[in-house]
């Protein structure tokens, strides 16, 4: 017994061996991974997901053992629980880590905008969150900062201010928005506790024999490194531009490109098969764009789009990816279901998605487009040989602007210094 004991406990180690960090951005040999996407405020469908994929109890503690978590950024804005999700899931990597997993949180788009400023999807409730008994005194000193600021450096705009312009400029601060700004915002705090979780994440990590990243890869930083990825978006975050935010702001950068999506300009097959080469991958996990309602993979399942909209905000639907050995599923609160490997089998795939949720609108759309693709847009006749381009009575406009220089194509596979 004693012999049969030690010899347990040598392949448990083997097998604890076998999964490793290589470097900051890249571990290998973890026999599951679990990806979910977009989360966007809303607690309690994280917390179901997190359920539905095995990863949590009925506590909310840690039950995945050595599986890697991966959540693929835009925890905030458009729901009132970022606060209590960050709280979380940073106790989570701490009880996973403990178990021999680990969770990665990345860096959406969102994350990027709380930092620099860009409240526009902020949800009332998450200032609410930052409020306390202090907060009227804090509002009423920042905003005598603003007025004396405001009547040195803009005195003409001073002057003709509204009767009720601090009523304004109450609605648009409203109590805790000044506790919010000093926990995301750099300019006001170097020690903001949101700012410092941003910045203690990865944009792109790849685990395995998969990248994964909130946005997308374009041509233009297909050669990037996973690290330097993050290093430009941390650098650009510690100190803002707003004339020049570079990749925060870039649409062909990782935080907001979805031409691996489907949007336009459309990623060609080139550059997908150009990154996975570069980075010796296999799949690439995106969040950013919604699938409202289905974990979906494109380019024969290179790329595995899953924001499927688990906030109430997008509609609820909880989904997650998960990884293992040779297998790829999509997970659904009903249970899990294998992922195609080429698009010729997605079809089948979402005739089951859909018929376990027929009160999804959007699913039964997308099975349409599906089943019955619009036809290629008819190709504009060419002049024949000796034709005139125009008609020989057309007058020259004069007011016509010149024609527009044609956009630069996009690099197939090229490096954003």
């Amino acid at each position: 017994m004693k012999y049969l004991s030690l010899a347990l406990l040598v392949l448990a180690s083997l097998a604890m061996a076998d999964a490793r960090q290589v470097d900051e951005y890249h571990w290998d040999g973890v026999d599951r991974i679990v990806a979910i996407g977009d989360l966007h405020g809303d607690y309690d469908n994280y917390l179901a997901a997190l359920r539905a994929a095995g990863l949590v109890d009925r506590k909310g503690k840690w039950s995945g053992g050595d599986t890697h978590f991966v959540q693929t950024g835009d925890i905030p804005d458009r729901g009132p629980d970022t606060g209590k999700i960050i709280e979380h899931i940073r106790k989570l990597g701490k009880q996973a880590k403990r178990k021999g997993g680990r969770v990665h949180n990345l860096i959406g788009n969102h994350e990027a905008m709380n930092v620099y400023g860009d409240l526009r999807y902020v949800h009332e409730g998450e200032y609410a969150a930052f409020s306390t008994r202090n907060s009227t005194a804090l509002r009423d000193r920042y905003f005598d900062l603003y007025m004396q600021s405001m009547e040195v450096s803009a005195p003409e705009r001073f002057a003709e201010l509204p009767e009720d312009f601090r009523e304004q400029w109450n609605t648009q601060h409203p109590l805790g928005w000044v506790e919010h700004r000093q926990a995301w915002d750099p300019s006001w705090s170097t020690d903001g506790e949101y700012l410092n979780w941003v910045l203690g994440n990865r944009v792109a990590v790849r685990v395995n024999d998969t990248i994964f990243l909130h946005g997308g890869i374009s041509g233009y930083y297909c050669q990037n490194s996973l690290a330097s990825l993050t290093e430009k978006v941390t650098a650009s975050l510690r100190d803002f531009d707003p004339q020049a935010p570079g990749i925060l702001a870039d649409e062909f950068g990782p935080l907001w490109y979805r031409g691996l999506a489907g949007d336009e300009p459309e990623a060609p097959p080139e550059t997908v098969d150009a990154i996975l080469a570069h980075h010796g991958a296999r799949h690439i996990v995106i969040g950013h764009t919604p699938t409202s309602g289905v974990i979906w993979p494109r380019y024969d399942g290179k790329v595995i789009m899953i924001d499927t909209g688990v906030s109430a905000a997008y509609g609820g639907h909880v989904a997650y990816l998960e990884i293992t050995p040779g297998s790829v599923f999509a997970g659904y609160p009903a249970g899990k279901l294998p992922l195609p490997s080429a698009d010729d089998g997605r079809l089948a795939y979402l005739e089951q998605v859909a018929a376990r949720n027929p009160d999804n609108p959007y699913l039964q759309q997308r099975l349409k487009r599906l089943r019955e693709p619009p036809p290629p847009a008819p190709e504009e006749a060419a002049p024949q040989q000796g034709e005139p381009a125009t008609a020989p009575d057309a007058a020259p406009d004069a007011e016509a602007p010149p024609p527009e220089a044609a956009p630069e194509p996009i690099p197939i596979c090229s490096v954003t210094p």
